[in-house]
């Protein structure tokens, strides 16, 4: 059975790092796009940031660029995640997508895949 499997959230201090993997199994990640989004409770899911086959990126968030650094490894079947210099309101579930094209939401057709998520808390 193919799924997504989201890890390396947790907590952390306001200015910390956390990196998550997004990995898959069960199918191969090199032909689609894959997104990162966040969800806080009472919020709608966001798009963060989304990488394509070709390498090239968006992001939906412009409070994350400069900060979160999407990046892929074909090889290992998984996307990564680097967020530094975390604020409070990056607090959420993060999800992981993957997908034909890159999308900032997902209104009423899903991905293709979508993780299961991992909490991100940034707090001292």
């Amino acid at each position: 059975q193919a799924q997504l499997v989201e890890s390396g959230g947790g907590l952390a201090q306001p200015g910390g790092s956390l990196r998550l993997s997004c990995v898959a199994s069960g199918l191969g990640l090199e032909p689609y796009a894959v997104g990162w989004f966040r969800e806080d409770p009472g919020k709608e899911r966001e798009g963060v940031v989304c990488i394509r086959p070709d390498g090239s990126i968006t992001y939906y968030v412009d409070s994350v660029k400069g900060r979160f650094t999407i990046s892929r490894d074909n090889a290992k079947n998984t996307v990564y995640l680097q967020m530094n210099s975390l604020k409070p309101e990056d607090t959420a579930n993060y999800y992981c997508a993957a997908d034909s094209i890159c999308r900032g939401r997902y209104d009423h057709i899903p991905p293709a895949f979508w993780g299961q998520g991992t909490q991100v808390t940034v707090s001292s």
